[in-house]
């Protein structure tokens, strides 16, 4: 089963499905442009329905404004299913003196949110959100990504990772594949476009990882203009069954409904036509509907 902010879905019923984005989200490195308005977020949620969207995984992770309770309502009234999230994001995302409070109880967070339901409410997180360091996994990364596999052992729940601009996947992979037991298939590499190294992607797919493309573009990477590349040497390769396509949107000005855009209906709108276009209906039915299915549920091994 997929576990969703209004209970467990079955896979078959997910739809399409944006796999990495932010409904709600603070970060002390992101000041003035926080994800914070309701009203906002129901509309993108709509926006995005509207644009044929059945689904949101929501990667914000614990301590960063994840509004859990607002979550129910939104899903309810749109129609759209949505997975959120705990775990912990890089320290630079946090005020001072939190992470300190909390990095002795991560594993148990972890497991109580994934169980029983975040902060009051019974709202309970279908992923675990992890991040990396930038080409290296500083201590802080190591320490987050051990509860994090300790959680998973004890729930199934897939973990999702932030690579800090799409480095250290295979960093990752060592530790949690190889040393802590992980299965490669309950392990999602995220922000992989940007980095957009051909050779470099094809070896984390031989790994059994899932491998997700997300943005769009920010101005000082080469995502969108490159990303295709990648997604095509990826497909010939045989890895169709691997991909996964998010929006990320972590700022107000990112969204489309409210801000510049292009926010998460970008996705079906712009993104979801080149890719039925380049590669056909078949490739882009896997990447927004049936890899989704299979990347966020227990059942990973599938």
């Amino acid at each position: 089963m997929i576990r969703t902010v209004l209970g467990d879905l079955r896979p078959d019923a997910l739809g399409v499905c944006d796999s990495h984005d932010h409904l709600f989200f603070r970060s002390a490195a992101l000041p003035g442009q926080e994800l914070d308005d309701e009203a906002a977020a129901l509309a993108e949620v709509r926006a995005f329905a509207d644009s044929g969207g059945q689904a949101i995984v929501q990667w914000t992770p614990h301590g960063l404004n994840r509004r859990a309770e607002l979550l129910p309502g939104i899903s309810s009234s749109t129609g759209v299913s949505i997975v959120a999230a705990t775990g912990l994001h890089r320290r630079e995302h946090y005020p001072d003196g939190f992470v300190d409070k909390v990095q002795d109880q991560l594993a148990e967070i972890f497991v109580r949110e994934l169980t029983a339901g975040i902060g009051d409410s019974q709202v309970r997180a279908g992923l675990i959100k992890v991040a990396g360091g930038f080409h290296v996994l500083d201590a802080h990364a190591e320490l987050v990504m051990h509860a994090a596999a300790e959680a998973h052992h004890a729930t199934n729940a897939p973990i999702a990772v932030h690579h800090e601009l799409g480095s250290a996947a295979d960093a990752v992979l060592d530790l949690l594949v190889d040393k802590l037991d992980v299965h490669p298939g309950a392990v999602i590499l995220g922000h992989l476009n940007r980095f957009p190294d051909h050779r470099v992607q094809l070896e984390l797919a031989r790994r059994g990882a899932w491998l997700a493309f997300d943005g769009p573009s920010r101005a000082n990477n080469a995502t969108d203009p490159r990303m295709m590349d990648c997604l095509a040497a990826l497909i010939d390769a045989g890895y169709t069954d691997r991909l996964l396509l998010g929006g990320d949107t972590t700022t107000a000005r990112a969204r489309a409904a409210t801000g510049e855009g292009p926010g998460m209906p970008y996705l079906l709108t712009h993104l979801k036509p080149r890719i039925t276009q380049y590669f056909g209906a078949d490739v882009a039915d896997a990447v927004f509907r049936n890899n989704p299915a299979r990347a966020f549920t227990t059942d990973w091994r599938g």
